[in-house]
């Protein structure tokens, strides 16, 4: 690489729970720069999460969220790589930024495949689908891992 990897930009923690991950959430649930909208809807599934679940789980809103999100990041992905002519899916170790930004990204777009009136009540579906281990982005996080799993062959390809 040529250049500097640029600076790290810091982001100031969301008003209402104090916390960077939830600022980090916002910005990619944010469509054309309409910040003061996702924190309503990021906030509004939460609500609604804390009215269907929090009270049999006995955790607050953040934590069912913080708890989905470990439950769909992947720890291995698969990165194509030539040898030979041939080209083999090489699986690799992910960085702790990656894995975050991956599982915020997918909870976010398999969200807004859900059906469903409001982003806000599809955001929670996804919510509580991935806290229970269920839904479209934990089946992404498994089909990684076992696309990983299959080519363990050719680990050895690694870069």
């Amino acid at each position: 690489m040529r250049k500097t990897k640029p600076k790290k930009r810091i982001l100031l923690p969301d008003p209402k729970f104090n916390d960077v991950l939830v600022t980090r959430f916002v910005n990619d649930l944010m469509v054309d720069g309409k910040k003061t909208v996702a924190f309503k809807i990021f906030y509004d599934a939460l609500d609604i999460v804390e009215e269907k679940m929090a009270k049999k789980e006995e955790k607050s809103a953040l934590e069912i969220w913080k708890q989905a999100l470990e439950n769909i990041t992947p720890q291995v992905e698969v990165k194509s790589r030539r040898v030979g002519g041939a080209t083999f899916q090489v699986p690799t170790e992910i960085n702790p930024a990656r894995k975050r930004a991956i599982s915020v990204k997918n909870m976010i777009l398999y969200s807004r495949k859900r059906s469903g009136h409001s982003m806000a009540e599809k955001l929670s579906a996804e919510i509580m689908a991935a806290y229970k281990e269920e839904g479209a982005a934990f089946k992404k996080k498994e089909d990684t891992h076992r696309m990983a799993e299959a080519n363990r062959a050719f680990a050895h390809f690694r870069f």
